[in-house]
């Protein structure tokens, strides 16, 4: 996986895709406006990961660059119903969607008689329930034309009797209008199915879009109702006013906190947005400082120290002796690698050793 998590920012026109994209990036990029399929190229935004303990760490290092990690937001084209089949953008968006590594599903949870609802009303599940049909309909005709393909393949190559298992399976959970990531499969199975992108198997935030007159609360009825539906999904919802945040994207970062604080937030929609995007695909950061730089690493959770040397440098992996391992805590504490040191708070770790969240790595190798 490269050092960024992709995320695929998705939804019907007129949702407030575009203006959260904006806010995103911080940049007007993208063309915010009121009709649909105005994102016809998927828009990607690289964006840093902001993370406060780079910066005490550089404090200490006297690093003269702080490198944060970064998350990719593709916005990706307004769907209609029947895409799967075609209609509107559908199979780029489709095929835009597969590379992604999870999916921000932006609701419209605001009432605008100024900006057209592509149903005539705002409806958020009956918004959601379309994406996530043509979803399962995309899933559909893939596992059809794979079934189609290894069939005829099984008599002379009886190893692909699992994989048309599993794929079966799939196929019957998908037409009972359930999404594959719910789907129980063996060890087996699941091997089998890892060839396959399933849209439908792919982790969810629905972005509940409000109005700022919902402010700070951002809570009404229709966010309430999307509650619920994702609850049953086991999916996260984050409420957010992409209008809001768009504005926030614009102001020079002094500026940022104070006006927040004046809406009565704590932190912007965008850190809420990443720290729930992390959490969902199992991601965390270790960190790396020096007087060159200091520098967060993005890797899955579970990573050996082995791997995660990997992710600086081929050269590192193979040459691996041990990793100096010290608790962000503890550097801030003992005011550096030095005093931790002495006060018996860094540790030797091996090859195996599973890197955790906040861990300050030097790479011993050869």
């Amino acid at each position: 996986m490269s050092s960024g998590l992709s995320v695929g920012i998705v939804g019907l026109p007129n949702v407030g895709k575009s203006t959260l994209f904006n806010a995103l990036i911080g940049e007007c990029h993208a063309i915010a406006s009121n009709y649909p399929f105005c994102t016809i190229d998927p828009n990607v935004g690289i964006v840093p990961v902001y993370d406060p303990r780079l910066d005490e760490l550089s404090v200490l290092s006297h690093s003269k660059k702080i490198v944060y990690a970064t998350m990719r937001f593709v916005d990706i084209a307004g769907l209609v119903a029947g895409a799967s089949t075609g209609e509107g953008l559908g199979n780029q968006f489709l095929s835009n969607i597969r590379e992604t590594d999870a999916i921000l599903h932006v609701v419209r949870c605001f009432e605008s008689s100024d900006i057209i609802h592509v149903s005539g009303k705002v409806d958020p599940i009956h918004d959601i329930e379309i994406i996530n049909l043509e979803l399962r309909l995309a899933d559909l005709q893939m596992v059809e034309n794979a079934l189609s393909r290894l069939e005829k393949q099984l008599k002379s190559h009886k190893e692909l009797a699992i994989p048309i298992q599993a794929l079966k399976k799939a196929e019957a959970h998908l037409n009972r209008n359930l999404p594959v990531r719910s789907l129980e499969l063996n060890e087996e199975e699941k091997v089998a199915l890892q060839a396959y992108s399933f849209l439908s198997q792919k982790k969810v935030i629905y972005v509940t879009n409000v109005a700022e007159t919902d402010l700070p609360e951002m809570n009404n009825s229709h966010v309430q109702a999307v509650r619920e539906y994702a609850a049953k999904e086991e999916n996260t919802v984050i409420p957010i006013c992409a209008k809001l945040e768009e504005e926030i994207g614009q102001l020079p970062l002094a500026e940022r906190k104070e006006f927040l604080s004046s809406a009565g937030l704590e932190e912007s929609g965008l850190e809420r947005l990443i720290k729930a995007s992390f959490h969902m695909v199992g991601l965390i950061t270790y960190l790396t400082t020096g007087e060159i730089e200091t520098r967060a690493w993005t890797i899955r959770e579970g990573t050996i120290a082995v791997e995660a040397a990997g992710k600086i440098h081929t050269d590192i992996q193979k040459g691996f002796i041990r990793a100096e391992v010290t608790p962000f805590e503890e550097m801030i504490r003992y005011k550096g690698r030095v005093g931790a040191r002495e006060a018996g708070k860094v540790r030797s770790e091996g090859k195996d050793y599973r890197v955790q969240d906040g861990d300050v790595i030097l790479f011993m190798h050869n």
